[in-house]
């Protein structure tokens, strides 16, 4: 993300996003409520009095809109913007009205909040470091594979396929089927490699993997060249990549991408609540009890909790947020984009790691009784 300009104090931040990337950390900046300007089109019409109506014509100008909605479309690796005018030039007409920006990548954009809270600033300074390079990851078995981009917010899937080899007693059938399928595999993914020339790490069950990696250095040594790692897991396709960001085995091709650490961290928060020891907790109320008391040393929140909550319910969740701080603690903020963004969801949006049971703490009226 570049930024062009920006003002906390005044609560301005006038930004161009590079990348896919910059664009998912801009949908989770934008608020409703929050006052955007952009360059969009804008139907003027002609300001003569003719009998008949005359066909208005679109111009180039800067509108500012009072955010009412924001979407998100992948599919089309854009940003939709939608809300009512608050600002036109005098000879536009609108004000009052409705108007979508429609974000791409290298279009500027100037984002003013009542208030900028330290997860914005946060997430804004993550945007606007050195840019790092999303990694392919092929996932493959000798039943099925996936091709897919990991992203700073999460599993960009791009290709997938089944087949069904013949078994190992015909031999001959099973070697020019397995040549077919791994001939299919690597065109998919010369294809995505083509259009992005970034790391690439191929994961699998048993051989597959091993044979597919000879595959591309006989087929294609330029894609070959870009591979950094070959790992082991239980399952191919999609599967497969989910089980590798549990496990950490692509901690090294992913130590700079924020998925890896959002994986992690939520295995961990699994892990304490299967080991019941009272050193983990979700929910709400259950959170800011165990921050009362100074016990959260990590708090989880998923990206969607925070933009779907009401007004009322942000201010307090970013006064929880900012206490936690206070008192030591680590925020993190999970994307719901990939598999650890929906297990945090599925137990309400909202964790904590504790620094000790929250349940070995006795309440101090009870102490003095």
């Amino acid at each position: 993300m570049r930024v062009l300009k920006k003002n906390f104090k005044k609560g301005f931040a006038a930004v161009v996003p590079k990348t896919l990337d910059d664009l998912w950390h801009l949908y989770n900046l934008i608020y409703k409520g929050d006052l955007v300007y952009s360059r969009t089109t804008r139907e003027v019409k002609p300001d003569v009095d003719y009998s008949r109506p005359q066909k208005g014509k679109r111009v180039s100008v800067i509108l500012g809109l009072r955010v009412e909605d924001v979407i998100w479309d992948r599919s089309l690796n854009r940003l939709r913007i939608h809300g009512m005018i608050h600002e036109a030039p005098e000879n536009v007409a609108g004000r009052g009205s409705y108007h979508t920006f429609s974000l791409s990548v290298n279009k500027s954009i100037t984002i003013v909040k009542e208030k900028w809270s330290k997860h914005h600033i946060d997430r804004l300074n993550r945007a606007t470091r050195s840019e790092v390079p999303p990694v392919i990851v092929v996932s493959i078995d000798n039943e099925e594979f996936c091709v897919a981009i990991l992203r700073q917010y999460g599993i960009d899937i791009r290709v997938e396929g089944h087949t069904k080899l013949p078994g190992k007693l015909e031999a001959d059938k099973r070697v020019n089927a397995l040549h077919k399928y791994l001939k299919t595999v690597l065109k998919a993914l010369n294809n995505i490699w083509r259009s992005n020339r970034v790391s690439i790490v191929i994961i699998g069950v048993g051989f597959v993997k091993n044979q597919f990696m000879k595959f591309i250095d006989n087929e294609a040594s330029d894609v070959a060249k870009s591979v950094i790692g070959v790992k082991s897991v239980n399952a191919g396709g999609l599967a497969g990549i989910r089980e590798a960001l549990r496990s950490g085995i692509l901690d090294k091709a992913l130590k700079h991408l924020r998925i890896a650490e959002e994986s992690l961290i939520v295995e961990e928060l699994l892990g304490r609540l299967a080991r019941d020891k009272g050193d983990v907790t979700y929910g709400l109320e259950r959170v800011k009890n165990a921050d009362s008391v100074g016990a959260v040393e990590t708090f989880l929140i998923t990206d969607f909790t925070i933009r779907d909550a009401s007004d009322k319910t942000r201010l307090i969740l970013e006064e929880l947020m900012r206490d936690v701080e206070k008192k030591g603690g680590k925020v993190i903020v999970i994307s719901i984009e990939h598999e650890a963004g929906e297990k945090l969801h599925a137990l309400g949006g909202i964790a904590a790691l504790l620094r000790y049971p929250v349940s070995s703490i006795r309440n101090p009226i009870d102490h003095e009784i």
